[in-house]
């Protein structure tokens, strides 16, 4: 999965410094969920060929539960 840094971290993983803050990497599915979670990072979403992304819709966000409908 491909993912985004939203802030520096030190250490190393598998022996390689982590990309800087704004960097972008390719990580295993579980590893970049985690990082996600934690909300170090964001996924980057693949756009597909260039040139296709600005023709492709954008899913609108919901932040949340959604209102239960009544049938009164």
């Amino acid at each position: 999965m491909r993912i985004r840094m939203l802030c520096e971290m030190t250490g190393s993983r598998d022996g390689e410094p982590w990309p800087k803050k704004g960097e972008e990497a390719d990580l295993p599915m579980a590893a970049a969920a985690h990082l996600i979670a934690a909300g170090v990072a964001e996924q980057v979403e693949d756009d597909g060929p260039p040139g296709k992304g600005e023709d492709k819709p954008r899913k609108a966000r919901t932040g949340g539960r959604r209102a239960a409908v009544s049938d009164s």
